[in-house]
């Protein structure tokens, strides 16, 4: 949901509007799997809470989702009840075999304001890199382009080093044991590892506007991109 104040004078006025911006990715992974969307406003009734339940899917993915929506059910926020801890629900399923995916944006990793809030969660030790515990934003508003650092890996294999520019990003810290993709100067921008027995990625630029830039979202192997690093997550190539 985007809201506007508008201001004509002595009067002013609201005006709202509700929007998702994950089609292109959807559309990318639906080649290769059905996919669930569920918007965030649903995500704090509807997403899992059980490991019986997540464990009926291959991945998840976290997109400008805080985590107080995934913490906060209304049973416990409003009606003072208590609630299975969601984010402990996922790092399980990742420790028993899913895959895990968080992209970047404005309420992801530690987001604007630090209120996406997952540094020192189950999320952030199921993750490959470390979150910061403040605003972790990184505006590029001339555009760079991300440096592959492992062309041959099967995530990025066949995509070709000159990438699309990305507006932004969320700064990470990878962990000694993963693996970095992509990178921006000293920051990583794609990075994956293991975690027990699942597989986990973060890439801390955005899958659509404004971090992902026009170029990006309309670049010929954007599909093939997602469905690669699908693959990967859910150990369908090796």
């Amino acid at each position: 949901m985007s809201m506007g104040n508008h201001v004509k004078g002595f009067n002013e006025f609201t005006t709202s509007f509700y929007e998702e911006g994950h089609a292109a990715l959807s559309a990318a992974l639906g080649v290769r799997a059905d996919v669930r969307h569920l918007p965030s406003h649903l995500a704090a009734t509807q997403f899992p809470d059980s490991l019986s339940e997540l464990a009926q899917y291959s991945a998840v993915i976290f997109s400008d989702i805080g985590s107080d929506t995934l913490l906060l059910h209304p049973d416990t926020f409003i009606r003072f009840l208590p609630r299975s801890n969601r984010l402990l629900v996922l790092r399980d399923y990742v420790a028993n075999g899913g895959g895990f995916l968080m992209i970047g944006g404005y309420m992801s990793f530690s987001g604007i304001g630090g209120r996406a809030h997952y540094h020192r969660t189950p999320v952030e030790e199921v993750l490959p890199v470390n979150i910061l515990p403040y605003d972790d934003r990184v505006e590029v508003p001339e555009g760079f382009t991300p440096q592959v650092m492992q062309p041959d890996h099967p995530v990025v294999a066949g995509l070709g080093t000159r990438w699309p520019i990305l507006l932004g990003y969320n700064r990470v810290a990878a962990k000694p044991e993963s693996q970095v993709i992509l990178s921006y100067g000293q920051d990583p921008i794609l990075a994956i590892w293991s975690f027990g027995h699942g597989r986990a990625a973060a890439f801390a630029s955005d899958c659509a506007p404004h971090w992902g830039s026009a170029e990006f979202v309309a670049w010929s192997y954007y599909p093939l991109f997602w469905a690669q690093l699908l693959g990967w997550l859910t150990c369908a190539e090796q």
